[in-house]
């Protein structure tokens, strides 16, 4: 039975570690997912913000620079766009982007004097007139457009590269932009003779520095590319598994709990297996004392030579009676202790001599053979208490037979008592082995046995069990002071 439980502990063990690797295995499954939907959006609000930071270069008054970037605020520069398609023998498309910028100065158009500064009105009127000159340009680019899928993509590549003329795309622009939106970024641009059309995205899911970098092309056909690269913080995604966490850490509580407990019925079954193999022998061993000798007092009074000896016949029909009280007491504890409420045991109050009882107690006590045992009644003669006589006889029973058997081969027994506010207080001290600390708190458990107590001495872990029934039967309460190698001390109060 033993190895069969030893082998249960170490499985259930085994299932409570894999359950547990699977969860975090499920778990980290379920931060990645949650990581990659975070990273996609957080890879949307950067594109929302070079969005809107090519708004705000595209708002950049046009007279402020030129396409060489020089500033010329009595010059205006209007690029204009050609796209041109060429179809050969394949289904290969072949475009070209054709970029010419034209120079007017608004002085002149507007008939002002060189130098006047001019207002926003007079800007928009120098652009409406020259929307319709495209006669010599001052300027004149040509770009390979053939990757572009379609020709709106083209058109937009051209204008960034008006764009970009107009107003140049700068590390610090984008980063003031994404700092406004809460986002922190180290951005690096790089230009390449190859042309860039696609966005890249790069993950790095890892489990605690996770970051998320984006490659936008912003002016495609010159091969301009800003990398944005954002380190993710691991708090950021747990919020959005909360839920998922919750259910995870109750559902996990709820098995390792249900593992837990049916190991501990297991343990709890094998221990009252125990208790009841334990029970029932040491039942037979108490029985079997009284039961010989009333089989050898029945033989006696069966012999009519030792009948005509009037002493034998009184000794026998003494020990006969002594047997029959021994086991009407034996078989009353047994009764007492399986009440399951103090109030069901029967009391016979009245008023008990407590000097006269504990006298009775230590005549009646048989001392072990090769023990020298000393008992000292130290209670005051006319002390009396109101209880049950017969149950108050059996805790100090109990409570002396406990001091004799746990002890070396001598000890010293003495009982005081006092009273005091209308309640008596009897004290049982000896000089035995002690009680461990350990064992303190459970001493009054039934069938509990402590590591002192479970070794050679025969019992069932009812004696204290039955004493503290007894006493809160009458509504007092036992308290007990031990030390190891010291003694013991049963502190018992008594409403008198």
């Amino acid at each position: 039975m033993e190895k069969r439980i030893k082998t249960l502990y170490i499985v259930t063990i085994i299932a409570i570690i894999a359950f547990l690797g699977m969860q975090a295995y499920w778990l980290y499954g379920r931060y990645e997912f949650s990581l990659m939907e975070y990273e996609r959006g957080l890879c949307e609000r950067i594109m929302r913000c070079v969005e809107e930071y090519n708004d705000i270069r595209d708002n950049t008054s046009e007279s402020k620079t030129d396409f060489s970037g020089n500033k010329r605020d009595d010059e205006v520069s209007v690029p204009t766009f050609s796209l041109s398609q060429q179809y050969g023998d394949t289904v290969k498309t072949t475009r070209t982007a054709r970029i010419m910028t034209y120079r007017y100065s608004a002085h002149e158009l507007l008939g002002l004097k060189p130098g006047t500064p001019l207002t926003d009105e007079q800007r928009k009127r120098v652009i409406d007139i020259v929307q319709g000159r495209t006669d010599n340009p001052v300027d004149s680019a040509v770009y390979d457009a053939s990757g572009a899928k379609d020709e709106n993509e083209a058109w937009i590549a051209s204008k960034n590269v008006q764009l970009e003329r107009k107003c140049q795309f700068t590390a610090e622009g984008i980063d003031s932009v994404l700092a406004k939106s809460g986002i922190t970024a180290a951005i690096s641009l790089a230009e390449s003779d190859s042309t860039v059309w696609e966005v890249r995205q790069d993950y790095n899911p890892s489990l605690f520095r996770p970051s998320v970098s984006l490659t936008i092309p912003y002016s495609q056909l010159q091969g301009r590319t800003a990398t944005i690269a954002c380190r993710v913080n691991p708090f950021d995604v747990i919020p959005g598994m909360w839920l998922t966490l919750i259910i995870t850490l109750l559902v996990s509580c709820l098995l390792i709990a249900c593992l837990v407990l049916q190991f501990s019925t297991v343990l709890k079954l094998s221990r009252i297996d125990r208790l009841r193999n334990s029970f029932v022998t040491t039942m037979i061993h108490e029985l079997k004392r009284p039961i010989s000798t009333l089989k050898m007092c029945v033989s006696g009074l069966d012999n009519e030579r030792m009948m005509t000896d009037k002493a034998v016949k009184t000794e026998l029909l003494t020990e006969t009676r002594n047997a029959l009280d021994n086991l009407a007491a034996y078989f009353s504890k047994l009764r007492d202790i399986t009440f399951n409420d103090v109030e069901q045991i029967p009391l016979n109050i009245r008023s008990v001599n407590l000097h006269e009882l504990f006298d009775s107690v230590a005549a009646a006590i048989i001392r072990p053979s090769g023990k020298e045992v000393t008992i000292t009644n130290d209670i005051k003669p006319d002390l009396l208490v109101s209880a049950d006589a017969s149950h108050l006889y059996n805790i100090m029973v109990n409570l002396v037979e406990n001091a004799m058997k746990y002890s070396g081969q001598e000890v010293r027994i003495s009982a005081g008592a006092s009273e005091k506010d209308g309640f008596v207080k009897l004290k049982i001290n000896d000089d035995g082995n002690g009680i461990p600390a350990a064992d303190l708190k459970h001493i009054f458990r039934r069938f509990y046995r402590g590591k002192a107590s479970a070794g050679d001495q025969p019992g069932m872990g009812l004696g204290l069990a039955y004493v503290k029934l007894l006493v809160d039967a009458h509504g007092g309460d036992i308290y007990v002071e031990s030390s190891e190698g010291i003694g013991t001390c049963f502190t018992i109060t008594l409403p008198q």
